[in-house]
């Protein structure tokens, strides 16, 4: 089978499972981070397809949707493959980006090596990217009113050292969300064209918060704002 097949076969796979997924995490979330793998990959010196197959089988399972569960994803994923007859060495590598690509896992001292390729680099980019930006604050309001959190609370402040645990068992306010992870990936991008594109996205959500809050309370305004 060629590559392009495999390609076309794992789509066809991720469109009929994540069928009537959650808006954030579904084929459209997974198809903009293929493309977004896809741009990137263009100035990086990776595999194509190992990173095409990880960008697309990476929220095959999502833990938030299985109970926490991190196992069945990247498991999942590998048994797919598998009866594509994928090479072992293209399984392994694809199995390992999607273990290591969260940002949930980058809030845990983790033991022994980290996996470091370019690959998964550039996957992992590609997926934050699409937490950045337009797209990032619609996902994350979407996601809070799929789980029916408050989109704002001023007594609930953002929990600027969370653990991994208490970011999965996390049910704060969606504008928190924010603080928590999505003004951090400016910073933690990896690519320099996945750093180009971030400073954009990091900045229009900063010019939404602002508007945000001058909405929210325009008595705490200067009073020579307030008729703009």
């Amino acid at each position: 089978m060629s590559d392009s097949e495999i390609v076309e076969r794992t789509i066809a796979f991720v469109k009929e499972t994540l069928a009537g997924a959650e808006g954030g995490h579904d084929w459209f979330h997974v198809q903009r981070v293929f493309k977004n793998t896809l741009f990137i990959a263009k100035d990086e010196k990776v595999d194509v397809l190992t990173v095409s197959l990880a960008a697309l089988l990476h929220d095959i399972a999502d833990a938030k949707f299985n109970n926490g569960d991190e196992a069945i994803g990247p498991a999942l994923a590998e048994n797919f493959l598998k009866e594509l007859r994928v090479k072992k060495k293209t399984i392994t590598h694809v199995v390992k980006i999607i273990k290591n690509m969260s940002f949930k896992n980058s809030l845990q001292k983790k033991r022994g090596r980290k996996l470091r390729s370019k690959e998964l680099f550039v996957v992992q980019d590609a997926d934050r990217l699409d937490a950045m930006g337009a797209i990032g604050i619609a996902r994350a309001f979407n996601y809070g009113g799929f789980k029916n959190r408050e989109i704002y609370n001023p007594e609930i402040a953002p929990n600027l050292k969370m653990t991994k645990e208490e970011y999965k068992n996390s049910t704060a306010p969606t504008i928190n969300h924010f603080y928590e992870k999505l003004l951090l990936l400016k910073d933690q991008m990896n690519t320099e064209t996945g750093k180009k594109l971030a400073e954009h996205r990091h900045w229009y959500m900063m010019d939404f918060l602002q508007q945000f809050f001058k909405e929210w309370n325009p008595l705490a305004l200067p009073t020579d704002t307030r008729k703009e």
